[in-house]
């Protein structure tokens, strides 16, 4: 029978559940299992793609298109695995299933109610995700915190799901924050108590107790979490902080998490093979270089709006035992003073970030400008590269007023459209032009030697493109269309070769980059820029 291993979250949200969840599906996976993940979102949306990055961090992209939860991402990144949109379940999909299944009455005249139809529901997507996977162990990550009223529903369906499915195949592993006082230094375990006799009261009784604390928990705090928890104390382990995310599996693991699974959920026992994740844990931490990336963006103030591209930019600079250092731009003080592009001035690369709206839209054109004139290694994504279309039909062609016309409708030069199948779309949420679709390289282009091949797959997340009314003249003046959808009517990769690194692509290439398997074009660009930061010292 599958196995499922829930995980819930006390005190706080964003207390570190995802690193958990794929720390532990990572602690699972290196002894051969086979595993899946899942987050729950209670919020009442579909999913996440009509949210602002200020309310809920980076919108992730699956191969099929689903917009989700950035845990996903986190997933994906530590189990090197493509996962769908199934694997995020929301309060939405959930109350939208029911009602429809009400409407055609499939109930059959029944008072549809919380329990059992809700949380039915529930529980046969979380199966269903186990099932299409044909995952040995499936790991349930229920966002926000216990007590949450959205969250109960989810709650009730798991504490179900161990009446039917049996205690040695489920588990409850419950994270909670232990902060410290920092006039005392002690660390306080009380929030994480209230939070586990909230779940207590809920019905649920966890079975291993994760607490997230900034150095690991003393045997007094271990001691009194596990007698107010009813756990054992080998049962409590700590998440602490640590400079680097990947480590967190391998100090669950040095603690003892994985064999106290292995035990409670009656699982053979299995060596784990950590080599590769300790190589590559190694190489990052021998890293000498720096290298200095302005990030240019307007979702700046929250890091979690451009977690993906952080990563793939780290990822990458990896394998050239080097450190990322980011330099935070907002487009929109750039705006306001002009002098702050120095700092973009100082930096060895460039990333034109991806977003949407007009707000920041000319911070980020000048931003773009300072790369293509003094030839900083850049590179820009989805929004990015086509404002930097929109700087180079400005200042290379001559089209005053270019613009896109997502910001003005009555620009004389709309070399940014709307995709003519979008013209008849009226529903925002899941519409645009979304998941892996394929691009066409162009030989002998730096996108060509880069990916080293013709046909490549990339998540898309867009409504404009590259006006095919002005390809003619762009390329006259020297932009290169490197990728093009397979039938040419669809540019997807812009160079300027004048420059020793200048491309844009309008996909979101940074979801399928990996720790140990850099993402090719993040590759190339922090290459670049080690080149760079030489040629200027």
């Amino acid at each position: 029978m599958p196995k499922y291993i829930f995980i819930t979250g006390g005190v706080l949200s964003s207390v570190g559940k995802g690193i958990v969840t794929a720390s532990i599906g990572k602690i699972l996976q290196v002894r051969g299992f086979r595993v899946t993940a899942i987050k729950i979102d209670p919020y009442l949306n579909v999913d996440a793609g009509t949210m602002n990055p200020y309310m809920h961090g980076e919108i992730f992209v699956t191969e099929d298109g689903g917009e989700t939860d950035l845990d996903l991402g986190h997933y994906e990144r530590f189990l090197d695995v493509n996962l769908s949109k199934i694997n995020n379940i929301t309060t939405g999909q959930v109350y939208l299933s029911v009602i429809q299944k009400e409407r055609r009455g499939d109930y059959l005249g029944k008072c549809v109610q919380i329990i059992p139809h809700i949380t039915d529901e529930i529980k046969a997507r979380i199966r269903r995700v186990a099932e299409e996977f044909k995952a040995e162990i499936t790991l349930v990550e229920v966002g926000g915190t216990v007590g949450d009223i959205e969250g109960l529903p989810f709650l009730e369906a798991i504490r179900q799901m161990r009446l039917d499915e049996g205690k040695e195949n489920t588990l409850f592993v419950h994270v909670a924050l232990v902060p410290i006082l920092k006039v005392t230094g002690e660390q306080k375990t009380k929030p994480l108590q209230h939070s586990i006799n909230e779940l207590r009261r809920i019905g649920i009784q966890p079975d291993i107790v994760v607490a997230r604390c900034e150095t690991p928990l003393r045997r007094e705090a271990r001691t009194k979490i596990a007698l107010f928890s009813n756990v054992p104390i080998e049962d409590v382990f700590t998440s602490y902080t640590v400079d680097d995310i990947y480590k967190v599996p391998l100090i669950l693991e040095e603690q003892g998490l994985g064999e106290r699974i292995l035990n409670k959920l009656k699982l053979p026992k299995r060596s784990p093979s950590w080599e590769y994740w300790k190589n590559y844990i190694m190489k990052r931490d021998s890293a000498r270089r720096r290298i200095n990336i302005a990030m240019c963006g307007k979702y700046v103030k929250l890091k979690d709006a451009y977690l993906s591209i952080r990563e793939a930019l780290k990822h990458a600079a990896t394998e050239f035992y080097a450190k990322v250092n980011f330099v935070w731009i907002d487009v929109e003080e750039v705006e306001k003073n002009l002098k702050i592009i120095n700092k973009v001035r100082l930096c060895d690369g460039i990333v034109l970030l991806p977003g949407f709206g007009e707000r920041g839209v000319e911070g980020k054109i000048v931003c773009a400008k300072v790369a293509r004139e003094e030839n900083i290694p850049f590179l820009g994504i989805c929004f990015g590269m086509q404002l930097a279309v929109v700087e180079f039909a400005r200042n290379v062609v001559g089209l005053k007023g270019a613009h896109t016309t997502e910001v003005d409708k009555h620009t004389p030069y709309p070399v940014i459209d709307m995709l003519p199948e979008q013209r008849l779309v009226n529903s925002i949420g899941g519409s645009m032009r979304l998941g892996s679709l394929p691009i066409r390289l162009r030989r002998g282009t730096l996108a060509y030697k880069l990916y080293r091949r013709e046909i490549v797959y990339e998540r898309h997340r867009h409504r404009y493109e590259v006006n095919p009314k002005f390809w003619r003249v762009l390329q006259k003046y020297g932009l290169v269309f490197s990728g093009m959808d397979p039938d040419q009517s669809r540019v997807e990769i812009i160079e300027y070769p004048r420059n020793t690194f200048y491309l844009g692509i309008q996909a979101h290439p940074e979801y399928k980059s990996r720790p140990g398997k850099p993402h090719p074009l993040f590759i190339g660009f922090i290459k670049a820029t080690l080149k760079a930061k030489i040629i200027n010292q």
